[in-house]
């Protein structure tokens, strides 16, 4: 079951069951007892290192899908920090930031004519979203998942990232008179006042990061409100680099 779009508010999450992680393992997969004392295996949309946010012991939220191709019929979607819902599906922010684009809920991003989304960029990568207008000219944005926070600051990234690092060359060489490039960092949590890079993991995208907005790269982070009921963006959270 997909999500559903909820409004210009954000997305509706599909029905959840709620359980305890056990543990997560082989990236893909996680251990997860229902409240009825079932054991389940579920999908874990997501690659990364999921840094403060895979605690065992912690209450997470499941959806529940039917398709019998599917080996694991459940898919983890949130994990209950202590000051924060968690959104863990890596699919989610490219979702809600489309939408909330197309909606005009990101200011900074408003009056493009054409919003389209997985658009090559160079000769092997492509672009979360191109903004396309004829007054405007073209806006090339790269969306990232940010999950961590430490002492209030949402850091990205949580594991050292050459794919990233390659995204940020990318954007700074699209950099125009007609073309805009936007890093989004999308934070999936609501206990975070600001962004910085995560230098003390990854120094090379950090310095790339800096680099980048040197040259014309535009950064935003934007903060969430996330319920059992759906997500939507919430503030623009100030960039600390």
């Amino acid at each position: 079951m997909k999500h559903e779009s909820a409004s210009p508010a954000g997305l509706t999450w599909p029905p959840l069951v709620r359980g305890t992680l056990i543990k997560r393992y082989k990236r893909f997969l996680a251990d997860v007892i229902l409240e009825d004392g079932t054991t389940v295996t579920a999908h874990c949309p997501n690659t990364g290192r999921m840094t403060d946010c895979c605690e065992p012991g912690r209450p997470v939220y499941l959806s529940v899908h039917d398709n019998p191709k599917r080996k694991y019929p459940h898919t983890w979607e949130l994990i209950r920090m202590p000051d924060s819902l968690v959104g863990v599906n890596t699919l989610v922010p490219n979702r809600l930031v489309k939408q909330a684009v197309r909606t005009g809920q990101v200011v900074e991003l408003a009056g493009y004519a054409e919003v389209h989304s997985e658009v090559r960029m160079g000769a092997h990568s492509r672009v979360d979203l191109m903004l396309q207008d004829d007054k405007r000219g073209t806006c090339h944005v790269e969306i990232k998942n940010c999950t961590m926070v430490r002492d209030d600051r949402a850091c990205f990234p949580d594991a050292v990232t050459a794919r990233g690092l390659k995204h940020l060359n990318e954007l700074a060489a699209l950099v125009s008179e007609r073309n805009r490039s936007v890093i989004f960092y999308l934070i999936q949590r609501m206990d975070a006042e600001a962004f910085r890079p995560a230098d003390d993991i990854d120094p090379a995208y950090g310095e790339a990061l800096r680099q980048a907005v040197a040259q014309g790269v535009e950064i935003l982070a934007y903060d969430v409100h996330i319920d059992l009921r759906g997500i939507r963006l919430n503030r623009r959270r100030p960039c600390r680099l």
